[in-house]
Protein backbone atom coordinates (compact mmCIF):
# COMPACT_ATOMS: atom_id res chain seq x y z
CA UNK A 1 0.00 0.00 0.00
CA UNK A 2 1.17 3.20 -0.85
CA UNK A 3 1.94 6.36 1.61
CA UNK A 4 0.11 9.11 0.48
CA UNK A 5 1.63 12.65 1.04
CA UNK A 6 -0.09 16.23 1.17
CA UNK A 7 1.83 17.62 -1.68
CA UNK A 8 1.04 14.62 -4.02
CA UNK A 9 -3.36 15.15 -3.39
CA UNK A 10 -3.23 18.93 -2.61
CA UNK A 11 -2.04 22.06 -4.53
CA UNK A 12 -0.30 24.86 -2.34
CA UNK A 13 -4.31 26.21 -1.79
CA UNK A 14 -5.79 23.41 -1.11
CA UNK A 15 -7.50 22.01 -4.23
CA UNK A 16 -7.18 18.58 -5.08
CA UNK A 17 -5.72 17.07 -7.46
CA UNK A 18 -4.61 14.01 -8.83
CA UNK A 19 -0.80 14.33 -9.25
CA UNK A 20 2.18 17.17 -8.71
CA UNK A 21 0.56 19.41 -11.66
CA UNK A 22 -2.03 20.82 -9.19
CA UNK A 23 -4.93 22.87 -10.53
CA UNK A 24 -4.10 26.17 -9.55
CA UNK A 25 -7.41 28.63 -9.34
CA UNK A 26 -6.58 32.33 -10.50
CA UNK A 27 -7.35 34.48 -8.12
CA UNK A 28 -8.48 36.75 -10.84
CA UNK A 29 -11.95 34.00 -11.21
CA UNK A 30 -13.82 35.60 -7.76
CA UNK A 31 -14.47 39.16 -7.72
CA UNK A 32 -12.83 41.42 -5.90
CA UNK A 33 -15.01 42.76 -2.97
CA UNK A 34 -13.77 45.52 -0.93
CA UNK A 35 -15.89 44.85 2.90
CA UNK A 36 -16.13 49.39 3.43
CA UNK A 37 -18.97 49.34 1.25
CA UNK A 38 -20.51 45.90 2.30
CA UNK A 39 -20.27 47.04 5.74
CA UNK A 40 -21.94 50.60 4.78
CA UNK A 41 -24.59 48.48 3.43
CA UNK A 42 -25.63 46.52 6.11
CA UNK A 43 -25.08 49.08 8.68
CA UNK A 44 -27.84 51.32 6.07
CA UNK A 45 -29.76 48.42 5.85
CA UNK A 46 -29.82 48.19 9.46
CA UNK A 47 -30.93 51.56 9.92
CA UNK A 48 -33.73 51.52 7.82
CA UNK A 49 -35.11 48.74 9.45
CA UNK A 50 -35.47 50.24 12.67
CA UNK A 51 -36.88 53.37 10.50
CA UNK A 52 -39.68 50.91 9.39
CA UNK A 53 -40.16 49.52 12.31
CA UNK A 54 -40.77 53.39 14.32
CA UNK A 55 -43.23 53.50 11.47
CA UNK A 56 -44.61 50.59 11.94
CA UNK A 57 -45.26 51.34 15.85
CA UNK A 58 -46.63 54.85 15.38
CA UNK A 59 -48.85 54.21 12.46
CA UNK A 60 -50.65 50.97 14.80
CA UNK A 61 -50.67 53.29 17.93
CA UNK A 62 -52.77 55.24 15.34
CA UNK A 63 -54.91 52.72 14.09
CA UNK A 64 -55.95 51.56 17.89
CA UNK A 65 -55.98 54.98 18.77
CA UNK A 66 -58.60 56.08 16.29
CA UNK A 67 -60.59 52.44 16.73
CA UNK A 68 -61.13 52.54 20.25
CA UNK A 69 -62.53 56.24 19.72
CA UNK A 70 -65.11 54.80 16.96
CA UNK A 71 -66.02 52.36 19.32
CA UNK A 72 -66.94 54.82 22.49
CA UNK A 73 -68.94 57.01 19.51
CA UNK A 74 -71.21 53.84 18.49
CA UNK A 75 -74.64 54.04 20.06
CA UNK A 76 -75.03 50.12 20.58
CA UNK A 77 -71.65 48.67 21.79
CA UNK A 78 -70.02 46.21 19.78
CA UNK A 79 -70.78 43.55 21.98
CA UNK A 80 -74.24 44.34 23.39
CA UNK A 81 -74.77 44.24 19.62
CA UNK A 82 -73.70 40.83 19.12
CA UNK A 83 -75.91 39.74 22.16
CA UNK A 84 -78.67 41.16 20.35
CA UNK A 85 -78.24 39.45 16.55
CA UNK A 86 -77.20 36.38 18.82
CA UNK A 87 -81.00 35.95 20.13
CA UNK A 88 -82.55 37.39 16.67
CA UNK A 89 -80.89 34.24 15.43
CA UNK A 90 -82.04 31.93 17.73
CA UNK A 91 -85.58 33.29 17.93
CA UNK A 92 -85.04 32.83 13.92
CA UNK A 93 -84.44 29.40 13.83
CA UNK A 94 -86.69 28.62 16.55
CA UNK A 95 -89.31 30.01 14.42
CA UNK A 96 -88.35 28.14 11.42
CA UNK A 97 -87.79 24.81 12.82
CA UNK A 98 -91.22 25.10 14.68
CA UNK A 99 -93.24 26.29 11.40
CA UNK A 100 -91.21 23.33 9.65
CA UNK A 101 -92.38 20.98 12.00
CA UNK A 102 -95.70 22.28 12.07
CA UNK A 103 -96.69 21.90 8.43
CA UNK A 104 -99.25 19.12 7.11
CA UNK A 105 -96.34 17.92 5.01
CA UNK A 106 -94.07 17.21 7.69
CA UNK A 107 -96.72 14.90 9.01
CA UNK A 108 -96.99 12.71 5.79
CA UNK A 109 -95.09 9.73 6.35
CA UNK A 110 -93.68 7.21 3.92
CA UNK A 111 -94.45 4.14 4.07
CA UNK A 112 -92.55 1.28 2.49
CA UNK A 113 -94.24 -1.09 -0.53
CA UNK A 114 -93.50 -4.92 0.73
CA UNK A 115 -92.82 -6.98 -2.48
CA UNK A 116 -96.51 -8.95 -2.84
CA UNK A 117 -96.41 -12.41 -3.47
CA UNK A 118 -98.14 -12.52 -6.78
CA UNK A 119 -96.23 -9.60 -8.79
Amino acid sequence: MEMLTRSKWTSANGVAASDDTAVEVAAGNWPQVRSGPLMVGGILFGIGALVALAGMAVAGTHVAAATRAWIKELETPPGQLARLKWEQAKTAAAAGAATWQGHPNAKVRLVRRTPSAAG
